[in-house]
């Protein structure tokens, strides 16, 4: 009678693959030149659907860019890359999941444009958590705490959301620092400025 053990000591194992890297050594090793996307939905007070699309820079969890669609298609999506990357600014990686809606041919157009893709595996949003993390916040910060009223309406609200994200909010993994570092001021009578009618607030030395 022939064993299991025997069997899987001779079988043919074919050739030793080489180790690649762990995801985290590559996060870590080219975080200066990730950005991640993800796309989340917001319901209105009418029961419509819509989505938010956003990038966001790895190595100081900067939100660079955003928009609300009622109908996201891939030509959308394609059109806010080419916002995003305005000026010459854009990622050597781009880590996102494998929604239908960037297209078929979405991976072909990051590489003519000098961009690296990165798809997540199926139903990992862990390889892609800064992402996931930030829509977190998107909803813990803002989104849970207001009525959304229509496209324009969540447009205006993430729009003031992400300025306060950007330049106000401090973030334990940078040190409490944020993540568009502004030079502290020592001088000055101390403000307080409300952010989305007062669900934020943020405190500076007037100018």
């Amino acid at each position: 009678m022939i064993r299991n053990r025997s069997i899987r000591r001779y079988r043919w194992r074919g050739p030793k693959r080489e180790r690649s890297q762990a995801w985290r050594t590559f996060l870590r090793n080219q975080i200066k030149g990730i950005w991640a996307a993800d796309l989340f939905v917001v319901q209105t007070i009418g029961f419509q659907t819509l989505y938010v699309f956003f990038f966001l820079r790895h190595e100081r969890r900067e939100l660079i860019h955003f928009n609300v669609t009622a109908s996201p298609t891939a030509a959308w999506i394609w059109r806010q890359v080419i916002e995003a990357t305005a000026w010459g600014r854009q990622p050597q990686h781009l880590i996102r999941d494998r929604d239908n809606v960037y297209g078929a041919d979405f991976g072909i157009k990051l590489a003519s444009a000098g961009i690296e893709d990165f798809r997540t595996p199926y139903r990992a949003p862990l390889a892609n958590s800064v992402a996931e993390r930030v829509v977190r916040t998107f909803r813990q910060e803002c989104l849970d705490h207001v009525i959304v009223l229509n496209e324009r309406h969540l447009l205006t609200l993430l729009t003031e959301f992400l300025g306060y994200y950007n330049h106000d909010r401090p973030h334990r993994t940078l040190d409490l620092q944020t993540p568009v570092p502004s030079p502290p001021k020592s001088d000055g009578v101390v403000v307080t400025r409300a952010i989305l009618g007062g669900l934020h607030h943020t405190y500076g030395r007037a100018a």
